[in-house]
């Protein structure tokens, strides 16, 4: 383990799960995202690691996207960190070297799912369907963030902060982010007076002004507090 890094492993006992999911406190000043994790897990007999992670749970609009990724461990893209880390070129490149290498599956949940079941469980709904996509099942899936989906087919870890850890959760957050913005690119498209081409559904300050001047559109996600007051105040 690098210099630096503490973890603290807690079981967390959730009977509606077929296996009790593992949450490991990961230090936030990790220096760069390696496959400690990964490798633990094949070493215990888990052949197929799958990193998953989600981009879209804070914005007013547009779906919540999950990636799950199981990466070929002798043909790891170089470059792999946190998506938020990364530029745009970084991300494309890398967004194309993981596709090409590696096991991908990808779920969505929309505006309409997360406005119904509220954005935690969406994100996980996510998630599970992320898994569900990938060409051969996961082993172990390393989930980033506190929660594990329930009725996941294989055991799984939450790993908080593990974009910044697992490479594999790194990779699944650059598919997610990429996927997510060219799904919002195409909504752009559709409704061009919110710019979500610019924000992505964020709420910017323009993105507020366009939604306060014109209303929602059917990708807002109404139960969000700026759409909902919108809505009361009507046109």
């Amino acid at each position: 383990m690098r210099k630096g890094r503490r973890t603290m492993t807690r079981h967390v006992s959730d009977p509606s799960l077929p296996f009790p999911p593992t949450t490991v406190l990961a230090r936030s000043d990790a220096l760069a995202p390696d496959d400690a994790l990964e490798r633990e897990l094949r070493a215990g007999g888990a052949e197929r690691v799958a990193g998953v992670d989600e981009a879209g749970r804070g914005p007013l609009a547009g779906p919540v996207v999950a990636a799950a990724v199981i990466l070929d461990p002798s043909r790891v893209p170089s470059g792999l960190n946190d998506s938020k880390k990364l530029r745009a070129v970084e991300r494309e490149r890398l967004f194309h070297e993981i596709l090409a290498t590696a096991l991908v599956g990808i779920g969505t949940a929309g505006a309409v799912e997360i406005d119904r079941v509220n954005i935690r469980q969406a994100t996980l709904n996510a998630m599970r369907r992320a898994l569900g996509g990938l060409a051969l099942p996961a082993s172990h899936a390393l989930i980033d963030g506190r929660d594990v989906p329930p009725r996941l087919a294989c055991p799984a870890t939450a790993v908080i902060g593990g974009d910044a850890r697992s490479l594999s959760i790194a990779a699944a957050s650059i598919v997610a982010k990429v996927t997510r913005d060219r799904m919002m690119a195409h909504v752009g498209a559709a409704h061009p007076g919110y710019g979500f081409d610019r924000h992505m559904g964020y709420g910017t300050a323009a993105h507020l002004a366009a939604i306060e001047a014109d209303g929602p559109c059917p990708h807002h996600r109404r139960s969000f507090a700026p759409i909902a007051a919108r809505l009361r105040r009507g046109a």
